[in-house]
C-alpha cells in the first residue's frame, strides 16, 4: 500500500483567524481578543533571495478584535511602534516609520503602517508591517459581538507581522567584505576568546587565564565562548569569527599571561585602530571595559547606518529630479498628492515606488511635484526588495 501525502498551502492568516473568531468572540465582555502566533508560510516568488525574498518563511504575527475603530487604531499604532523601537535599539536600524500609500496598502486593510529600511545597496527593505483591517474581514465573515447596549455589531481588526527577513535586514544593513557584523544586543555570542600558543609548554598556562576571562564574562551576563580548538591556527579563527560577526574578540598568549592583560579587537572597526592591548584580566576591570566597548559598538553600528541612510536620501521638488535620484540608486523625498494612477507610472518609468509618508512631516506649505497641487505631505520613493 502506498504512502500517500498531501501538500496543502494555507491562505493569508486573516482568514483562517477570522473563521476562529466567529466561534470564541460573541460578546462585549470577549473584547478585545488578541492572539500571537509564529507560523511558517509559503508564498510563490518568481525570483527568490535568501531571507529577503523565498519560497518559505517563518513569521511572528499578530491578530486581534477590538469593539472600535479607535481601540483598533491605537493597536495598529502601537505594534509599529513597538517594531520600531525593536529595530532601533536591538538591530541597529534606522528604520522610517510611515503610512502606506493605498497602492501598497495591504488587501482588505483601511491602512498599512510600515517599517522602511535601507540596505546596504541602498534598496528598501520592508522591514514589517500593522494594519489596521477596519471591518473588511469581520463582515465577510460574520465575525460579530454584542455590544453594551445589547445590540450586534461587526469587530474591529488589526494584523502584523514581522519576519525571517528581519535578518536579512541585519544582514545586509551592518556586513561588510568580511563577513557579518552582529549588533552586539543581539548577537548569541558577544564576545570570542582566542587563546594562542606556540610551544606545548605555553599550552595550559594559557588554557586557564582563556576559561578564567570566560567565567569572569559569562558570570557577569556576557554571551561569551571560547574558542579552544586545536584544528585550526589562530589566524584562521580570527577570521572564522569575523565573518561570524562577533563584535568583540579577545586574544591572549602567553605574553599576556604574564602580564597579567588580554588584548581586544573589535569587528566593527578593522585592523590596529580597533585593536586595545594591556586591558587587564582583573574580573572588574575586564568586566567594565567590555560592557562599555558593547554598547559602544552597538551606538557606533547605529550611527553609522543612520550616516549612510540619511546620505542617500535626497529631497526633489520635481519629477525630473525624482527620476535623477532613483537612476543614481537613492531614495527620493517629495510633497505628493497626486493619483494612483500617477504613482503606478512613476513606478513604470522609474521602478521606485512610495514607502511610506513618514510620521515625521516636514512643516510649512508644500506642492505635490507632479501634479502642482498643494500637498499635506512629503512620500519617500525608493527601489526596493
Amino acid at each position: 500500500m502506498r504512502n500517500l501525502w498531501f501538500w496543502q498551502v494555507r491562505p493569508t492568516s486573516e482568514t483562517i483567524v477570522n473563521h476562529m473568531f466567529t466561534q470564541w468572540i460573541h460578546s462585549h465582555r470577549d473584547l478585545p481578543l488578541m492572539i500571537n502566533q509564529w507560523a511558517n508560510v509559503t508564498r510563490w516568488e518568481m525570483r527568490t533571495k535568501p531571507f529577503v525574498r523565498t519560497l518559505e518563511f517563518l513569521w511572528q504575527e499578530g491578530h486581534t478584535a477590538h469593539a472600535t475603530d479607535e481601540e483598533a487604531e491605537h493597536e495598529a499604532l502601537q505594534m509599529i511602534d513597538i517594531y520600531t523601537k525593536f529595530a532601533y535599539e536591538q538591530a541597529a536600524i534606522p528604520v522610517i516609520t510611515g503610512r502606506k500609500s493605498k497602492v501598497e496598502t495591504f488587501a482588505g486593510a483601511l491602512r498599512t503602517y510600515t517599517i522602511e529600511a535601507m540596505m546596504g545597496d541602498r534598496k528598501a527593505l520592508q522591514a514589517g508591517t500593522s494594519h489596521h483591517l477596519g471591518q473588511n474581514f469581520s463582515r465577510a465573515f460574520g465575525t460579530m459581538f454584542t455590544d453594551v447596549n445589547g445590540e450586534r455589531q461587526y469587530v474591529w481588526q488589526t494584523s502584523w507581522a514581522i519576519s525571517t527577513r528581519f535578518i536579512g535586514g541585519i544582514i545586509m544593513t551592518h556586513g561588510d567584505d568580511a563577513g557579518l557584523m552582529l549588533p552586539p544586543n543581539l548577537a548569541p555570542v558577544q564576545v570570542i576568546i582566542i587563546p594562542i600558543w606556540k610551544k606545548t609548554n605555553e599550552k595550559d598556562v594559557v588554557l586557564d587565564a582563556a576559561t578564567s576571562v570566560k567565567q569572569s564574562l559569562s558570570a557577569a551576563g556576557i554571551r561569551v565562548k571560547l574558542d579552544d580548538s586545536e584544528q585550526r591556527t589562530p589566524g584562521w579563527k580570527f577570521n572564522f569569527w569575523e565573518m561570524k560577526g562577533v563584535p568583540l574578540r579577545v586574544e591572549i598568549g602567553p605574553r599576556d599571561v604574564a602580564n597579567g592583560s588580554v588584548v581586544i579587537s573589535r569587528r566593527d572597526v578593522p585592523g590596529k585602530e580597533g585593536k586595545a592591548f594591556g586591558i587587564s584580566m582583573e574580573a572588574t576591570t575586564l568586566v567594565a571595559y567590555v560592557n562599555q566597548k558593547l554598547i559602544g559598538i552597538q551606538s557606533a553600528l547605529l550611527e553609522r547606518a543612520i550616516s549612510f541612510r540619511d546620505r542617500n536620501i535626497v529631497d526633489v521638488s520635481s519629477y525630473d529630479e525624482l527620476k535623477e535620484s532613483i537612476s543614481l540608486g537613492k531614495w527620493a523625498r517629495c510633497p505628493w498628492s497626486a493619483s494612483d494612477k500617477d504613482e503606478l507610472r512613476v513606478k513604470e518609468e522609474t521602478g521606485a515606488t512610495i514607502r511610506c509618508f513618514p510620521f515625521d512631516q516636514p512643516k510649512g506649505a508644500k506642492t505635490c511635484i507632479m501634479t502642482g497641487n498643494p500637498a499635506d505631505e512629503v512620500a519617500i520613493f525608493a527601489k526596493s526588495y
